[in-house]
């Protein structure tokens, strides 16, 4: 399978970049790479740094598109960027995934104005896969939507069901609603809607509304929130993690004592990192889009962009798009649903 990569997106690229994609296609086989971005820099970076090219292909594009810059300028003056260049490609039958670590605003206005939606999705939602304390969740949306209707956090639920279904062998997966608490009659009419219209859906597993608190501790495999709370909870949720492993790093270059203690638990300590580092599972999907589409976090090192790679392999054999597609009349009966409560 082909998947095309910006190779300008990102605070680390190209460099990182092209170091993830020569980690990918020697890890997973059955991938080649269409990178997007300036030639001549792609092909001195490589050269200057010992990365092999091999089973890449590069599209030239000579513009960037900055992360400061409007998102809308995608489809205007930055037509000619590598982010632009990428998703012109997808949607023309270019390749099977695309993966890229810009701009969110930007992936998403690129995602739905140029790969386009599946019919019937009201809008794409970004959805990463978080570390739990016995299995991991997604969480959906966390930041393409800041404001939602209940509807759409609805197609939220089903499309999340639909992927840890196919992709994490999740056989019923349980669907919560992120909420102030955990009674029905809890939080704004946002959640008190989105709530009667989930206990109502027949194809998924609703057990009703989770707090911030008790998400961590694996309660549920679907967390479903709109995108301005759900990137609140992922922004905290990733600088806990990175607080906790600062504090026993403290701990244990206090004195020689814990020094040696550290030194007997290291393959447990690393194995905890491990459970906890967010870059384990690479990249998150705008899911609802025709074509898979993964945002890789900004800061991605080369590690984390192979494994966001990886990731959209996964997405593509499990065809993910094909089974939300085969759902599109149940998302079309929840907002029947809908109007009919206005």
């Amino acid at each position: 399978m082909k998947i095309i990569v910006d190779a300008f997106g990102g605070d680390n690229a190209p460099l990182d970049i092209l170091k993830g994609c020569e980690m990918a296609v020697k890890k997973y086989g059955d991938v080649q790479i269409v990178l997007t971005g300036d030639e001549a820099t792609i092909r001195k970076v490589s050269k200057e740094n010992g990365i092999s090219l091999s089973k890449m292909e590069i599209v030239h594009a000579p513009d960037v598109m900055a992360m400061e810059e409007h998102p809308n300028q995608l489809t205007k003056s930055k037509k000619n960027s590598s982010m632009a260049v990428a998703m012109r490609l997808l949607s023309e039958g270019g390749g099977d995934g695309l993966v890229g670590a810009g701009s969110t605003g930007a992936m998403l206005v690129g995602a739905t104005l140029i790969v386009k939606r599946i019919k019937g999705v009201k809008r794409p939602a970004l959805s990463p896969i978080m570390p739990g304390d016995t299995t991991p969740f997604m969480l959906i949306d966390c930041g393409a939507n800041a404001d939602c209707r209940p509807e759409m956090l609805c197609q939220f639920a089903q499309m999340g069901s639909v992927y840890m279904k196919a992709v994490a062998g999740v056989a019923n997966p349980r669907v919560g609603l992120a909420n102030i608490g955990t009674e029905e009659t809890k939080g704004d009419e946002l959640r008190k809607e989105t709530y009667k219209l989930l206990s109502e859906l027949k194809n998924i597993n609703f057990v009703g509304n989770v707090e911030a608190r008790d998400i961590p501790f694996s309660v549920c495999d679907v967390v479903v929130t709109d995108g301005f709370t759900g990137n609140i909870i992922l922004k905290m949720y990733e600088g806990v993690a990175s607080a906790l492993m600062g504090k026993f790093k403290q701990v244990f270059k206090k004195s020689l004592k814990n020094k040696l203690a550290a030194a007997s638990i290291m393959g447990d300590l690393k194995i905890m990192k491990k459970d906890l580092d967010y870059s384990e599972y690479g990249g998150a999907p705008f899911i609802g889009v025709k074509k898979p589409v993964f945002k890789a976090h900004g800061s991605s090192d080369a590690k984390t962009f192979c494994n966001a790679i990886g990731q959209t392999a996964e997405f593509i054999r499990a065809d993910v798009i094909g089974q939300i597609e085969q759902s599109v009349g149940v998302f079309e009966k929840a907002d029947e649903n809908a109007e009919q409560g206005e």
